[in-house]
């Protein structure tokens, strides 16, 4: 059975060094990989990986794997996530995140929260989803996000996903704040985009937090520089 370290749990009383799982709270402006190198390099650990990549501007829990236990992430891969998504309507990106360049500007002054929220409820449940031109998924072994910085446009297929639950949290114009349950493989980019073709006014992501992969909560997750003095600290007290 390969450890799972929680914050304010219980450690085991043995640990491997080369075996075991972390909930780690990635923050803002870091990618997945600079999460899995700051770990190798605090461990010094070669193999690291993670249970399912999170934009650099997202924030939230990343499952990661330390040596052996790299090869039990599939499992993570596979289960439903929760998000917290603030979506901005009537402005659409290239991206579809607030990361992209402005394609397309409208006003919100026709948006009020009933027909918001009926939007939303028409987007649950089994939806195909288009996955965007900037993400990691492969056409022919090349990333989508590399042609699309070269301006390319490739024919992609659309992905059958589904919506478990998309609760309105709060709409102050042109702000909506969701709470997401969603199978794998959903782009809430593409959502954010899709919700605001449905509305005629376009949209896109402001601001993600995963709060939860399957039953492990961003709540039990260290912050990364967290876990790095918690392991100096175990290390040296095992020595």
């Amino acid at each position: 059975m390969i450890p799972i370290l929680k914050k304010n749990e219980a450690l085991p009383d043995e640990l491997p060094s080369d075996a075991f799982v972390v909930l780690i709270n990635k923050p803002k402006g870091w990618t997945s990989f600079d999460v899995v190198n700051k770990i190798r390099h605090a461990l010094k650990i070669k193999k690291v990986g993670h249970a399912g990549t999170l934009d650099p501007f997202a924030t939230g829990l990343l499952i990661i794997g330390v040596g052996r236990a790299t090869k039990q992430l599939q499992q993570f891969m596979n289960l439903d996530k929760r998000y917290r998504a603030v979506i901005q309507l009537g402005v659409e990106t290239d991206t579809y995140d607030v990361t992209g360049e402005i394609v397309r500007k409208e006003k919100t002054d026709s948006l009020d929260k009933e027909r918001v929220i009926l939007a939303v409820e028409e987007m649950k449940g089994e939806i195909l989803q288009m996955p965007p031109m900037f993400s990691a998924k492969k056409v022919n072994g090349t990333p989508l996000y590399k042609l699309a910085r070269k301006g390319k446009q490739v024919e992609r297929k659309a992905v059958r996903v589904k919506i478990h639950k998309a609760e309105v949290l709060s709409w102050n114009s042109p702000f909506l704040k969701l709470d997401l349950l969603v199978s794998k493989g959903t782009y809430i980019r593409s959502y954010a985009h899709d919700l605001g073709q449905r509305l005629g006014v376009g949209g896109h992501l402001f601001e993600l937090e995963r709060v939860q992969i399957g039953s492990y909560s961003v709540d039990h997750s260290f912050d990364i520089n967290e876990f790095v003095d918690y392991w100096k600290t175990k290390v040296k007290r095992l020595q």
